[in-house]
């Protein structure tokens, strides 16, 4: 009875509280935490089914594009036993598939067995495959990773001065590149890197695992990312990438292993990814304080569906702080969040300028999640002192409805910047079980909310269903989000039914 009404059109409250209803009477012999974890599931099952948001942004690209040319990295000596360096085995191989670049494209095949190699780079009209049984691995002298000259939009490595270590897979001014596999593995060896950066001993910012400069058609898919030494996956003015069924696992201790980030892209589509690490799960950025705001390359028309996360030390979903090329047409809808510091963060700063606008994240669940939602103010340090104190950042429009939360420590800490108020925040259709006396901290922002457990702060107590300058998500203004409000179950009907089993 409980799957057919998952699976059923959910047409009103009364036959979600059935639902709910149902589970509670097979759930009653269960331990409890064991409830709240199998009910939030169900929910984020729900609530995808009310998402319509992939694709949304993204042309329809396939993993699966005929290549009439198809090597094997064997072909080109290349040897899997996790000892032999196969750098040159991938050049090489990369080098002869580009002789049929505008013959079709071509396709290099990764078979089963550990594959260690230092940083190689990719040619257009390529797709990278794995096999399940397939694992690249980085190698761990820091010599194999090419050192390259750092983003314009940085002006630096993010973590030191001067360059950076390539990333292990790199690709620039490419088109039509797929990097894909039977769910194979790609494996950063990591753990050296972040010895080396609590040690203070880098000698330049550490490598993703994968970066694609201004590159188009894009895809990413069907494969495990272990263990990066630093971000996982990085387009970076990029335009028409897609990321999907991705699994990203590092240790939740492991320093700024973040999951996905797209960096001054536009129509960037992630769907149907499992995050475990140490950083954010996935975070848009645009650039760094004054670099940023001179490259002027903002990412737009983000779509973000479908995700589960766990991190040690970031937030779920993300923006910023690096924003200054701009940020806005975010979309983030059927987010499931669990053991994570934050639920939802967007971070800025005095000298960051640019903007955050029209983003709209909904329909997401959080189980242990010390803070649901947090923006800040005054987040990050800078690349220099040239950058300009007085350039403020823009946040506006800012959406975030239905979202329920079981064990949660606050639910929000939303603070602007003295003398630049953020405005139009809007919450709606949030409940949350939250263990702090004192739920919400608000300082220097406006907005509106509407049906919000526990009872938001005072900046927020306008009705978002009197005002019409709440973001709905679209390519317009709406009125107080009015149809998603009302056409979608209440979060506090979810969560009271949740809170029902705490008595049984």
């Amino acid at each position: 009875y409980l799957w057919e009404k998952v699976h059923s059109d959910i047409k009103s409250d009364f036959v979600l509280r059935e639902a709910l209803l149902c589970s509670i009477c097979v759930a009653s012999r269960v331990r409890r935490n064991r409830v709240f974890q199998a009910l939030l599931v169900f929910l984020t099952i729900i609530e995808t089914q009310w998402s319509s948001v992939s694709g949304m942004y993204c042309a329809d690209m396939a993993s699966t594009v005929y290549r009439p040319h198809s090597v094997t990295i064997t072909e080109f000596g290349a040897v899997g036993d996790g000892v032999t360096l196969n750098t040159k085995a991938f050049q090489n191989a990369i080098f002869y598939l580009n002789s049929f670049a505008d013959k079709g494209g071509a396709q290099l095949f990764v078979p089963a067995g550990r594959w260690l190699t230092g940083g190689f780079s990719l040619i257009s009209h390529l797709t990278l495959s794995l096999d399940k049984d397939a694992v690249i691995i980085g190698s761990p002298h820091s010599s194999d990773w090419p050192v390259i000259d750092p983003l314009p939009s940085y002006g630096r490595g993010r973590e030191l001065p001067g360059g950076r270590h390539q990333s292990l897979i790199f690709g620039s001014h490419l088109t039509d590149v797929i990097i894909t596999g039977a769910n194979g593995t790609i494996d950063g060896q990591g753990a050296i890197w972040w010895d080396w950066f609590y040690n203070n001993t880098l000698n330049y910012t550490r490598p993703h695992l994968v970066e694609l400069m201004y590159s188009t058609n894009v895809v990413i898919s069907n494969l495990t990312f272990k263990n990066s030494p630093f971000w996982n996956i990085h387009p970076v003015y990029c335009s028409q990438v897609i990321v999907e069924h991705i699994t990203i696992l590092a240790p939740l201790n492991s320093p700024n292993t973040d999951g996905i980030n797209p960096d001054s892209s536009t129509n960037v589509c992630i769907s149907h990814c499992y995050v475990r690490n140490g950083d954010d799960v996935v975070v848009i950025k645009s650039g760094w304080d004054e670099y940023g705001i001179s490259f002027a390359q903002p990412s737009s028309n983000i779509s973000i569906s479908n995700i589960t996360g766990e991190t040690g030390g970031g937030a779920g979903i993300a923006i910023g702080s690096e924003m200054s090329g701009g940020i806005s047409e975010v979309r983030a809808e059927g987010i499931r969040i669990v053991n994570s510091l934050h639920g939802i963060r967007i971070k800025t700063a005095p000298g960051r300028g640019g903007y955050v606008r029209n983003v709209y994240i909904a329909d997401v669940s959080m189980h242990n999640v010390s803070m649901a939602i947090r923006i800040n103010g005054n987040y990050g340090e800078h690349p220099d002192n040239n950058y300009d104190k007085n350039a403020l950042p823009i946040i506006s429009n800012i959406t975030i409805e239905n979202v329920v939360g079981v064990d949660v420590g606050v639910a929000g800490i939303l603070e602007g910047i003295e003398g630049d108020n953020f405005s139009s925040i809007c919450i709606s259709n949030v409940s949350l079980s939250v263990r702090s006396r004192h739920p919400w901290n608000c300082s220097l922002i406006q907005g509106y909310s509407n049906s919000v457990t526990p009872e938001s702060c005072e900046q927020l107590r306008t009705d978002c269903e009197e005002t019409s300058i709440c973001y709905d998500g679209g390519s317009s203004l709406a009125v107080g989000s009015r149809a998603s409000i009302h056409n979608k179950p209440s979060a506090n009907i979810l969560l009271n039914s949740l809170l029902q089993l705490v008595s049984l």
